[in-house]
């Protein structure tokens, strides 16, 4: 009897960059960010960092899994950062040992927690959110 497909989905939020990734197992190990494969993603750096998540692991069952990544909103290395989160939550959920959170967390915090920072807003009495009009009192 084969073994039956498993599908795990889960996101990734970074600054305005909102990524969402389909683990499936059984597969052939494809990953896909916007239907483009991981191998000729470009830039090159956005391409390593993601790699990384995937180097970190080594467990013979994430090899088996294709992960398909839908990404949107704000730049570049934002959205790289959001596909990191979503494709380590991805994993750690479908393997969900204390073994794999504790690689991810030693390796880096934000890959399952996030970023918290957010751009703030702009106040009242300014061009942005801390430029102010200066006072000349000469």
């Amino acid at each position: 009897m084969s073994e039956k497909t498993k599908h795990i989905q889960s996101s990734g939020k970074r600054k305005s960059a909102i990524a969402r990734a389909v683990l499936t197992y059984p597969a052939k190990g494809q990953i896909k960010i916007n239907n483009v494969p991981i191998d000729i993603y470009e830039p090159k750096i956005a391409r390593y960092r993601i790699q990384e998540v995937l180097g970190v692991i080594n467990h013979p069952k994430v090899e088996k899994c294709d992960i398909e990544i839908n990404v949107k909103g704000g730049g570049k290395m934002s959205q790289t950062d959001a596909v990191r989160i979503a494709i380590a939550k991805s994993i750690n959920k479908f393997i969900g040992t204390k073994a794999i959170e504790k690689i991810f967390r030693e390796y880096d915090e934000a890959l399952l927690s996030g970023d918290s920072r957010r751009t703030e807003p702009k106040h009242f009495g300014g061009k942005k959110a801390r430029a102010r009009r200066q006072k000349s009192f000469r």
